[in-house]
């Protein structure tokens, strides 16, 4: 799927895309391996976020809210995008025939699993996107108006918020096939994942509106972190000169509040440097470069970043860590042989 809107033509006149990942049989099984790892990683990680953040009353926050909706995006990356990618990738190294699907677009078949996947990578992404915006939405409030946070941070706004970024995503994710009879699906020979394919260069109007929902809200995103940023240095640095009273204190942003906004900023740096590359790669396909090797780099580090955000919470965050830890004390002491 090409989230990005990067339109690819279906070419099925030649010979498949011979790509770094897939020339040898070497190739081809170190590429399945990585994507059963990845899927294990994924799965592992966010059900870990998911059941400290929904089993410990501490995180039953907005924040903690927004959490668990990025963790269920990252999960049905995990669940339904990867495995189908491993499934193709097995099946062709085990008969040396591909399957009839990864063939086809889903123009030329009544059934094409990529008309599922493919919006379900593009709506997944758009609800991470969209979610990491409004955890830096909430940390900003906390940060800039720590006296407003409660009262303008709500648990049921929150969760309406989330609920519309969902559908709003995934209307999004199947605009492309709503709007233009000429946008297709298929799995791409070059990422090997489910991509969007467009048959007319006129296609490219509608295929825009991935990038340029995408820029948008990460450049907002970005825009905001550095202003929380901002004042959190200069608040740092009044801390090192001034004695604050009770009464300064309740109108500064609590130390909580600062770990949680450095968090969520380096979850927006690394969303970003995972979103990078399919950045570059839509440039290049406007210039007219195909780069098929480096389109399965992008995609696959763009899919990736669906497991780090555990790793994130564990380093930045000391409660999301030691909840993390008891939750799985017992498989440990399962494990410790008896004396």
């Amino acid at each position: 799927m090409n989230e990005s809107g990067t339109p690819t033509m279906l070419d099925r006149s030649g010979p498949a895309h011979c790509t770094v990942c897939c020339c040898t049989l070497a190739n081809k099984i170190l590429m399945v391996l990585f994507m059963v790892l990845l899927v294990i990683a994924i799965l592992f990680g966010n059900l870990v976020t998911l059941a400290v953040v929904l089993g410990t009353k501490h995180f039953h926050t907005p924040q903690g809210y927004l959490k668990a909706s990025l963790a269920v995006a990252d999960l049905a990356v995990g669940i339904f995008v990867v495995p189908l990618s491993i499934y193709a990738e097995v099946y062709l190294m085990a008969t040396d025939s591909a399957l009839e699907w990864t063939l086809y677009n889903s123009k030329y078949l009544s059934f094409h699993p990529c008309n599922i996947i493919g919006p379900i990578f593009a709506g997944c992404t758009f609800v991470s996107i969209t979610t990491i915006f409004l955890l830096t939405i909430e940390r900003s409030i906390a940060v800039l108006k720590p006296l407003h946070k409660d009262s303008v941070i709500t648990r049921k706004r929150t969760t309406i918020l989330i609920a519309l970024s969902w559908v709003g995503s995934f209307m999004l994710a199947v605009s492309p096939m709503v709007f233009s009879g000429e946008i297709a699906l298929e799995y791409n020979s070059c990422s090997r994942m489910c991509n969007y394919a467009q048959r007319t260069i006129q296609a490219w109007n509608v295929l825009l509106l991935f990038p340029a929902f995408d820029f948008t809200l990460l450049g907002g995103t970005l825009v905001i972190n550095i202003i929380s940023m901002s004042s959190i240095r200069q608040h740092s640095r009044r801390r090192k000169h001034l004695a604050e009273s009770e009464c300064q204190s309740s109108t500064k942003p609590t130390f909580s509040d600062i770990k949680a906004a450095k968090t969520i900023g380096t979850l927006t740096v690394a969303f970003t440097a995972s979103f990078t590359p399919i950045a570059v790669f839509v440039v290049g396909n406007v210039l007219g470069n195909k780069w098929c090797n480096f389109s399965f780099f992008a995609f696959w580090i763009l899919a990736t970043n669906s497991c780090w955000n555990v790793i994130i919470y564990s380093v930045r965050d000391q409660k999301f860590r030691l909840c993390a830890y008891k939750l799985l004390m017992p498989f440990q002491r399962q494990n410790t042989p008896k004396e």
